[in-house]
């Protein structure tokens, strides 16, 4: 299943504190990277994209963060599987 992590940093956590494990992390087994962005925004600043089967890679994922960031993982669907979703929606309804 396709999921959007949304990390946000806390209050004390920085760039300089955080680009350093980032560059050492690897995913958990369990998990498969689709892209990862960093944004130019104020929230979130980092939106990663992977698939996991189960909820159990998904906390390995994100412990090694919870200092620094506080971390959301939702479902997510590509555009194309969306508007074919919609679309099968619309036409039952």
């Amino acid at each position: 299943m396709l999921f959007a992590a949304l990390f946000n940093y806390k209050p004390n956590a920085t760039p300089a504190q955080t680009l350093p494990k980032r560059m050492g992390w690897k995913p958990p087994e369990g998990v498969k990277p689709i892209a990862e962005y960093w944004l130019g925004t104020n929230t979130p600043h980092v939106i990663v994209i992977f698939e996991a089967n189960n909820i159990a890679p998904i906390m390995a994922m994100r412990m090694p963060w919870a200092d620094d960031f506080d971390v959301t993982v939702v479902p997510a669907v590509t555009a194309e599987e969306g508007l074919k979703l919609a679309g099968q929606m619309m036409s039952k309804a």
